[in-house]
């Protein structure tokens, strides 16, 4: 399946987008949100030779969706010329910018949100600025205090070393870290490889921003305050999602049209997983749901 690059500006920033869609897109518009340390394409549209539906954009299309993805400023195709370090809040800044193209280009009145990791923040906040924009939000990876979070615990002893500098470099090694760093073996070799191909093709270095918020801010968002249709989806053994964080989080959210839910076997990149058809069918089940008739 073909893709379309499109290109929006928020400001003087040129933002990168990327489409696949099918002439029977009447199931809804998703807008995919990518994490700290990778651009967008290569975690929702990778290709790996041998793994079947392995692009979540391409498996979401044929089921009738019109899906988009985009590059946050600093990541990838998207501009990267401003000495900032791309923090949460800029990145929900790029969402309203895109979100604004997208909803333009296609038609549709709301949008299908998912964000992953820092991207679910990114995506929360966003949810919080302009929820007359999302018609259902998809939360993975998502940490809102930090409290019970393994690996947040770790990355904290490098804060200053972020704060010092607008960018930190990435590498193989570190693509490799992801998937051990929790629990080894939730990802196959081959897709690991091309996950890592895919990235350091767009970049070898990204910005820090989201690093310092999410061990130096939280919390950035406010439950309360995202009154959407909302799914939190949690990695058995994802060491950034506190569990009791999640279900505190999870409690306060006003809106009654909401799941949670615990993905056996994944740890943090869930559609790099080996489990991840079984991610795609939590999300094309919560993206597809009907809405309730009564409501009481």
């Amino acid at each position: 399946m073909n893709g379309t690059e499109h290109w929006t500006r928020k400001g003087d920033v040129k933002l990168f987008l990327w489409r696949k869609t099918a002439a029977n897109a009447t199931r809804g518009t998703i807008l995919f949100v990518h994490g700290s340390s990778m651009a967008s394409q290569p975690t929702f549209d990778l290709q790996v030779p041998g793994r079947p539906h392995s692009s979540v954009m391409e498996w979401f299309a044929e089921r009738g969706f019109d899906t988009w993805c985009m590059d946050n400023e600093g990541y990838g195709r998207s501009d990267k010329s401003r000495p900032i370090n791309c923090d949460i809040s800029n990145g929900a800044d790029d969402l309203a910018a895109g979100s604004e193209y997208v909803l333009r280009q296609s038609g549709a009145k709301k949008l299908l949100v998912y964000g992953i990791s820092s991207g679910a923040l990114k995506a929360a906040l966003f949810a919080e600025r302009h929820p007359e924009r999302v018609a259902r939000l998809a939360l993975d990876a998502f940490v809102w205090t930090g409290d019970g979070s393994p690996t947040l615990a770790e990355r904290k002893k490098r804060l200053p070393e972020f704060q010092s500098k607008n960018r930190r470099p990435i590498d193989r090694a570190f693509v490799r870290s992801i998937f051990t760093r929790d629990h080894p073996g939730t990802a196959d070799e081959a897709t690991i490889e091309a996950f890592a191909d895919a990235i350091l093709k767009l970049d070898d270095s990204v910005p820090t921003g989201t690093y310092v918020d999410m061990c130096s801010k939280l919390p950035l968002v406010s439950p309360e305050k995202i009154d959407v249709p909302t799914i939190v989806m949690r990695g058995e053994y994802d060491g950034i999602a506190g569990f009791d964080d999640l279900l505190e989080f999870f409690r306060r959210l006003p809106n009654p049209d909401k799941q949670f839910s615990v993905m056996a076997g994944i740890s943090h990149a869930s559609f790099q997983q080996k489990n991840y058809l079984m991610v795609y069918h939590l999300l094309h089940a919560f993206f597809s749901q009907p809405e309730p008739v009564y409501r009481g």
